[in-house]
């Protein structure tokens, strides 16, 4: 049957060598933004004492959840200290938090064009199904092809991995939104930006959250894979304990990707409270009405 054989795979290596080739200048740009970040967000870390950044770290948990999380914040910190991972942990924290916000401004616009847009949905909807089943190593090949071993394929591969859940959660959302609130807001002469911003984002918040929270935690599980493209942290440690079968060395790097996974989780869902509905449709209908020459809504509306 070799006669019958469709060379896909020689196909997409051309198509790769014509990218290299033609978008050499876009690659570079793109190889020194990802590596500027990464590498300045992780001299940071670095740089603040490792005991104050424990506080600090404390204190966000507090904030945004509860004292209990900022006291298994300060031991569970602490453990990853006297671990000496710290280092490494830094620089899966900046690679983590550099791909994820990446992902998210990418995710959510094009959620919401999905939401609002059949036709958009009808064309993303396959390529993030092609994205979220393609086995997460693939994304390597092509990335270490342009982008040379590294931090930056690293993150390349973990962005296109942890895409399409927050694409899906914000079109979920938007879409999940009462279609009579929606029309209340058409009826009083609201335009769809302002639906968009008053109404339908603030409902969907806690989804849009969920499918950050997703995100986040679909590029720390790529720790490991960013390891093997030669990018600095836990996950390199990993590829290492696995080649040397150091079990001290994989235990205590596997440890501390989970207290990373564990911190990061519990701090975004506790932003995923639901959104003070009355009080945006209020405020919209509000400023309509007085760009109208009309009496505001009463607060008790």
């Amino acid at each position: 049957m070799d006669w019958f054989r469709i060379p896909v795979g020689a196909w997409v290596d051309g198509a790769l060598d014509w990218a290299k080739d033609n978008l050499a200048l876009f690659f570079d740009a793109v190889d020194t933004t990802f590596d500027w970040m990464v590498t300045s967000l992780t001299d940071l870390l670095l740089l603040i004492p490792a005991l104050a950044l424990i506080v600090v770290f404390a204190l966000i948990g507090w904030l945004l959840r509860s004292w209990q999380l900022a006291i298994g914040t300060v031991l569970s910190f602490l453990l990853i200290l006297g671990m000496d991972v710290w280092e490494s942990a830094m620089q899966t924290l900046a690679l983590v938090l550099v791909a994820a916000l990446i992902a998210v401004v990418i995710a959510v616009p094009l959620g919401i064009l999905m939401a609002r847009n059949s036709a958009a949905r009808a064309v993303l909807q396959p390529v993030l199904d092609f994205m979220q089943t393609m086995p997460a190593y693939v994304y390597l090949i092509p990335a270490i092809i342009f982008f040379g071993i590294g931090v930056v394929p690293g993150v390349v591969a973990t962005i296109i991995f942890s895409l399409p859940p927050g694409v899906r959660f914000t079109e979920l959302g938007i879409r999940g939104v009462d279609s009579e609130k929606v029309e209340a807001g058409h009826a009083f002469g609201a335009t769809p930006g302002q639906i968009l911003r008053g109404i339908q984002l603030p409902l969907a918040a806690p989804t849009i959250m969920g499918g950050i929270n997703q995100v986040i935690m679909l590029s720390l599980s790529m720790a490991v894979i960013a390891g093997i493209a030669g990018a600095d942290g836990l996950g390199k440690d990993v590829v290492a304990a696995i080649s040397t079968l150091n079990v001290p060395l994989g235990v205590e790097a596997g440890l501390g990707v989970v207290i990373l996974a564990i911190f990061l989780d519990r701090c975004t869902s506790a932003l995923g409270r639901p959104a003070d509905y009355p009080h945006s449709l209020r405020a919209l209908i509000g400023r309509r009405r007085a760009a109208q020459g009309a009496q505001p809504v009463p607060a008790n509306s």
